[in-house]
């Protein structure tokens, strides 16, 4: 067997619609040949600093050693000031970012089509490992 590479991810995503989020994560958990550093911040586990400014802070220490950023593709990031302010620490850093488009969404917010540097990608396990295969090399 191969020697694997250990994916450094940030998944973004608002907490009010966490399922899809832990879903992501049962999906990296169980996937073969695949290991992973979860680089987000999950609700079980806030950022002490609730301040903007800590938050911000917060989130972009959180982003840089990712490899990889995962947007979820769901309306409410249109509506995110938190999920652009990602997306933008992300491209400042030059990180691959990555839409996951939820089951049974219909449209994408335009803000995350065009931060993605790929089409968006399935909500299936295959096609979400295989994009972060492919962008956090």
């Amino acid at each position: 067997m191969p020697i694997l590479k250990t994916r450094m991810i940030f998944i973004s995503h608002a907490w009010r619609y966490s399922q899809h989020y832990e879903k992501i994560v049962e999906w990296f958990d169980e996937a073969p040949n695949f290991i992973w550093k979860n680089c987000s911040v999950p609700s079980t586990n806030g950022l002490s600093d609730k301040s903007s400014k800590g938050l911000m802070e917060g989130m972009t220490r959180q982003i840089n050693p990712s490899q990889v950023v995962l947007v979820l593709g769901g309306m409410y990031a249109a509506h995110s000031d938190w999920i652009e302010y990602e997306i933008s620490e992300a491209d400042r850093m030059s990180k691959p970012i990555v839409c996951v488009k939820p089951w049974g969404q219909e449209r994408i917010p335009k803000i995350v089509q065009d931060a993605s540097w790929c089409n968006p990608v399935g909500w299936n396990s295959h096609s979400i490992v295989s994009a972060v295969r492919l962008y956090s090399n």
